[in-house]
């Protein structure tokens, strides 16, 4: 679960890419793009503003406790509840994220390979259990560095075929910029805006904290390493590289939209959604191109093997730390771990690729990955910022503050219809009149697109409010909603801030860390004094 501790910088860094950046990312970015401009870029500078957080605040108390699941920290502060509520809050979301992945590379084996969608599932996911349940975490970032490599290639010859048929970046570029494809400075205040500089800022600053901050997946490998100071730079070494990848699968988006700028294959009736937009351009474009289709496909297995290899490891050794030794009440013997271990992989394994065949209703695959982050991450990332800098939430608090964060979130995210996606234009002038399977272009009037447009805009002006807020902030409502509620509800019940152990704080130093409870102590007695006072009055 720790490599020996042995592992360095580079594997690591790719590996952290890796687990974030997957299938879904390749094609749900290639595909917004192409359908709705590059705003979603803006999203890499968040990470410049996440990256230190991580580094700085979460880290560092991480590794001073050095426990292999990261929810035994929040045992320690707020009790075995609390951590049982939060370890299965993570693995409902990596179990949900795991089969997203598997259902994005059944897409490129269906459409590339000939697979059907079951088989492509139950290869990816198989091949995947298999080797996690064989090699361990060391296993799972070895091959993430040869198969991030390969991912890095396939996106790469997506562009790079594009710029040769097109005459160059710069014509790729152009192009998206002529038919209203760039846009980088939408600064619209209003949260029902999908993407806009604010909401993909604050939104995407918070996913990194979550996801590189407090993610099991994440934190696991960070342990990994011989010490802090080398841990630091691995994440500082990860940044650029997961920014590079995200950057490249966008303006893959912008090289697809060059070959189908006047003849779109969704309008055609060639593919039923935009995530099936790069299997399709690789088919169009590489098919008698010996090596580069099998490169394609290589690297879209590998981006999907990364992310599932790294949640079946990390839900395993969650399961193991958080469920089965505690209600063992023993000490487990390391070979009794080691098979455990190995039976809760597969498992898990067998679960993802169950509920990866549900994956087709969730709708645009960017979208559907970043709520399941945004609803679970935004009220884990604010219990343990509670626990690490405010040391007078308590017990009682900071479990009220997660689980009504936690159903608030799925309210917010789940609970009601939304309204429809809106593309950017795209144009059909330049397909052949007999390559329309679903309708003919040529017989929609004038009069039924405008009648098309009012019917949608009173549509969307029937959703409640609360279902039209952009998907990026559900993390920062589900983030500020616990936070409030854990710093409220503190107030009523008694804590213990007198026996907790300094290590559990953001600090500088030990001793800093002991001055700062000894002072915060002072202020909760003297709070504490005035709510008693308050409530007798």
């Amino acid at each position: 679960m720790l490599g020996d501790k042995k592992l360095s910088i580079i594997p690591v860094g790719f590996s952290l890419m890796a687990s974030f950046m997957c299938a879904t990312a390749m094609f749900g970015l290639s595909a917004e793009n192409y359908l709705r401009g590059t705003q979603f870029m803006t999203i890499n500078a968040s990470n410049i503003i996440g990256t230190p957080i991580v580094a700085y605040v979460f880290l560092p108390v991480f590794y001073k406790l050095g426990y292999l699941s990261v929810y035994q920290y929040l045992e320690e502060r707020f009790g075995k509840s609390t951590r049982i509520v939060a370890s299965l809050a993570f693995s409902i979301q990596t179990v949900l994220r795991t089969a997203l992945v598997l259902y994005a590379a059944s897409l490129a084996l269906n459409a590339i390979a000939g697979f059907s969608p079951t088989a492509s599932m139950m290869v990816v996911g198989m091949l995947c259990t298999f080797y996690s349940t064989v090699g361990g975490i060391k296993a799972v970032i070895v091959t993430d560095l040869f198969q991030s490599l390969l991912m890095f290639g396939s996106v790469f010859v997506v562009i790079g075929v594009a710029a040769v048929n097109v005459g160059g970046l710069t014509e790729i570029w152009r192009i998206a910029y002529d038919y209203g494809r760039v846009e980088l400075l939408n600064f619209q205040i209003d949260p029902t805006v999908r993407h806009s500089w604010w909401s993909l800022m604050l939104g995407g600053m918070f996913t990194y904290v979550s996801v590189y901050g407090v993610n099991q997946v994440q934190v696991q490998r960070y342990l990994t390493m011989k010490d802090y100071k080398t841990a630091v730079r691995t994440l500082w070494f990860s940044w650029p590289v997961t920014a590079f990848m995200s950057v490249s699968m966008c303006f893959a988006g912008l090289a697809i939209f060059s070959k189908y700028r006047d003849c779109d294959p969704i309008k055609e009736g060639r593919i039923t959604s935009g995530d099936q937009l790069m299997p399709l351009f690789v088919l169009d474009t590489m098919a008698n191109i010996p090596g580069l289709t099998g490169l394609f496909l290589a690297g879209v297995c590998s981006s999907a093997l990364c992310s599932v290899s790294a949640a079946l490891n990390s839900l395993a050794a969650v399961t193991l730390e958080d469920y089965i030794t505690p209600l063992a009440n023993v000490d487990i013997p390391d070979e009794k771990r080691v098979l455990w271990l190995k039976v809760i992989v597969v498992v898990y394994g067998i679960l993802s690729i169950v509920l990866a065949f549900c994956a087709h209703f969730v709708g645009p695959l960017l979208q559907a990955s970043m709520t399941i982050l945004g609803i679970i991450g935004g009220p884990m990332l604010a219990v343990f910022t509670v626990g690490i800098l405010v040391p007078y939430v308590n017990q009682k608090g900071a479990m009220v503050g997660l689980v009504v964060g936690l159903i608030f979130s799925f309210v917010l995210g789940l609970g009601g219809p939304k309204p429809p996606v809106n593309n950017l234009p795209t144009y059909t002038n330049g397909c052949s009149p007999d390559s329309f399977s679903n309708f003919d272009v040529n017989v929609l009037s004038t009069t039924q697109l405008l009648a098309s447009t009012t019917t949608q805009v009173v549509h969307e002006e029937s959703y409640m409010y609360l279902y039209k807020i952009s998907y990026m902030y559900y993390i920062v409502i589900g983030f500020a909603t616990t936070v409030l509620l854990s710093l409220v509800a503190s107030l009523f019940f008694e804590s213990n801030v007198e026996s907790l152990n300094p290590k559990l704080f953001f600090s500088t130093s030990p001793e800093s860390v002991e001055r700062q409870v000894e002072t915060r102590q002072k202020r909760l007695s003297t709070v504490s004094k005035t709510v008693t006072f308050s409530i007798n009055s």
